[in-house]
């Protein structure tokens, strides 16, 4: 039987693009490694639609 990994798929969702009004969202899949980082991630990442770089966090 194969071991369960470390290694987990997160959602990072932009947090400024809910304040604009403007329609769709941002959003970006990684991966984390579950035992080094614990807490929810937090990155700065490319906003299409607002074109700029934005603050993303983990979701779920």
């Amino acid at each position: 039987m194969a071991k369960k990994g470390n290694r987990v798929q997160v959602i990072l969702q932009c947090t400024e693009h809910k304040e604009t009004g403007v329609g769709g969202m941002s959003r970006y899949i990684t991966t984390k490694n579950r035992k080094n980082t614990p807490e929810r991630v937090e990155l700065k990442k490319y906003n299409p639609v607002l074109k700029k770089y934005t603050l993303h966090k983990e979701i779920k």
